[in-house]
């Protein structure tokens, strides 16, 4: 669970499994192995979401010839999940995943998620908003494409309608995203603006420096796509991390947290001897 004293990691497989269920497994034990908090996945009803136009819309994938081809094909159902949920729980590592319409906040609730993620894409959708406030479970809320102003609407409304709001994501969407567009100093206005709700940091740039950083300015949360190769066909997969950049982000966030301290200036213990042995003269 998310925390002030230490950043909750979370590696979005999102749809990078590519419709896989054993590339699912893979990253989610490469997301494990990194030390990562929890993963998380996206999840819509595919002709709810898109219209039947949209679906007929020729479109070359490795899962066919239309747009529709590749939404159901890169789709999970109830079969998955409940073999994303038994590997999960085998490897103690938490896992929810971000709802695209009511259907889909229903199908995650059978699961007791520990959060449900509203997506940036989702975000001004008033009647969505409310149906995840319905369901009592903490919510994560990025706001990619979103002014400031937006965002007080947005937080408003989930507030208006009971819900809580466990982290707010800073984010830029785009993928990749470029590293003079990501203003992390946006982490210091939210925190200011939202003093009572943790803020966060939801990053889509190539490397990892920026989403350390992010830590670095008090995100007591950082979310990065993960992908096995940033060759792999489909649209995140740019904007994602290996297998060696996320076990480095986890462990450089966490090196950060072991040197941060608490800010107290005073002679360790450690170095009594060594003052003793350099110093000549002690008349202060």
């Amino acid at each position: 669970m998310i925390k002030n004293n230490e950043c909750y990691v979370v590696a979005e497989i999102g749809i990078n499994h590519n419709g896989d269920l054993n590339t699912a497994k893979k990253l989610i034990k490469v997301a494990h192995d990194a030390g990562c908090n929890a993963v998380k996945f996206q999840k819509r009803t595919v002709d709810v979401v898109y219209t039947a136009e949209e679906l007929a819309a020729p479109r070359e994938s490795p899962l066919g010839t239309t747009n529709g081809e590749l939404k159901y094909g890169l789709e999970f159902g109830r079969e998955e999940y409940d073999a994303i949920d038994r590997y999960c729980k085998e490897l103690n590592i938490e896992w929810y995943a971000a709802p695209w319409d009511e259907n889909s906040i229903d199908f995650l609730c059978r699961y007791e998620p520990p959060y449900l993620k509203i997506a940036s894409a989702m975000a001004t959708d008033t009647e969505f908003l409310k149906a995840c406030s319905r369901t009592g479970i903490p919510l994560l809320l990025s706001t990619g494409m979103c002014d400031l102003s937006m965002i007080k609407k947005v937080v408003k409304t989930i507030q208006d309608a009971g819900g809580t709001i466990a982290c707010l994501y800073h984010c830029v969407s785009t993928y990749p995203a470029k590293i003079e567009d990501l203003n992390l100093f946006g982490i210091n206005t939210l925190k200011e603006v939202f003093p009572d709700i943790p803020i966060g940091y939801s990053g889509h740039e190539a490397g990892v420096p920026p989403s350390l950083m992010a830590a670095v300015l008090g995100a007591v949360s950082v979310e990065r796509h993960i992908t096995l190769s940033r060759a792999s066909w489909g649209s995140d997969q740019a904007a994602s991390l290996e297998p060696q950049g996320v076990a480095r982000l986890v462990r450089d966030i966490r090196s950060w947290e072991a040197a941060k301290g608490d800010g107290e200036i005073k002679m360790l213990e450690a170095e009594i001897p060594i003052a003793k042995k350099l110093r000549r003269k002690n008349t202060l």
